[in-house]
Parts: structure tokens; C-alpha cells; sequence
């Protein structure tokens, strides 16, 4: 068994690509649209990582934009996503400035947890042993 990819419900894939691409950096490797089915699905990468989810090695997350409007509220979301980054306070600031929510600051040196435009939660876990508290985050 090994993990492939994880699905998420986006409302408007413009802002989620925004988001997961643009913001958190994440790279696009495929995209299919399925008129008869009605939904666009676009499979992401972290960085670095798109050769190999092109063969199926690397993990994914799958957005599922679905054409006819739909609320994904209540158990239609789930928990969170969570990627491992070099420096967490680096990227915490990358988005901050990029008008992205922090819900939960990197405080620790270790962890944060920021919010998609259809609020999805992202852990970011610092690679590595923890960073020393700093401000502005500290």
C-alpha cells in the first residue's frame, strides 16, 4: 500500500490554483476536465516532487472542482493537509504578505497551520529539528 493523493472539493479553482500554486507553492503536473461528469480534477505536487507524480511515485493532492455550485460545508471537508518546508518562518511570512490566513502561527519554530481560499486547513511542519522561537512569530 502507499499513499497516492488526497481530494479536495474546491468552489472556485482559479483562487484554490492561486492559493496552492501561486502561494504555497505547489506545481500542477495534470489536469482533466469531464464534461459528461461535470468536474474538473487538477492533481499538485510539492516542489520538486512532479516527474515522479507523473509516474505515480510522489503523493498528490487532487482539486475536484465540481461545475454546478455546491456548499462544502459540514462533513464534506476534512481535517488537513500537511507539507514539511525548510524554514517555517520564511514561508509563514511568503504568504502573510501574500494575504494568506495564518491560523495558527509558527510560534514553536515547528508548526503552522494556514487556510485556503475554501477553508482548508495546511499544516506546515518546519524539516528538521524546530527552528529557534523568532519574532515576529515568537
Amino acid at each position: 500500500m502507499k499513499y497516492l493523493h488526497t481530494m479536495v472539493r474546491v468552489a472556485d479553482l482559479d483562487a484554490s490554483i492561486d492559493f496552492y500554486c501561486n502561494k504555497l507553492g505547489l506545481e500542477e503536473v495534470s489536469r482533466a476536465e469531464n464534461p459528461f461528469g461535470r468536474f474538473t480534477l487538477v492533481f499538485l505536487c510539492a516542489p520538486g516532487d512532479a516527474e515522479a507524480a507523473r509516474q505515480d511515485r510522489a503523493p498528490t493532492v487532487e482539486l475536484t472542482f465540481n461545475w454546478d455550485p455546491e456548499d462544502y460545508q459540514g462533513g464534506r471537508n476534512f481535517g488537513h493537509l500537511a507539507y514539511a518546508v525548510d524554514d517555517i518562518y520564511a514561508v509563514c511570512q511568503r504568504l502573510r504578505d501574500a494575504g494568506v490566513i495564518i491560523n495558527r502561527p509558527p510560534r514553536d519554530g515547528r508548526m503552522a497551520f494556514v487556510r485556503s481560499p475554501d477553508n482548508i486547513s495546511v499544516e506546515l511542519l518546519q524539516a528538521g529539528p524546530a527552528l529557534a522561537p523568532a519574532e515576529p512569530w515568537a
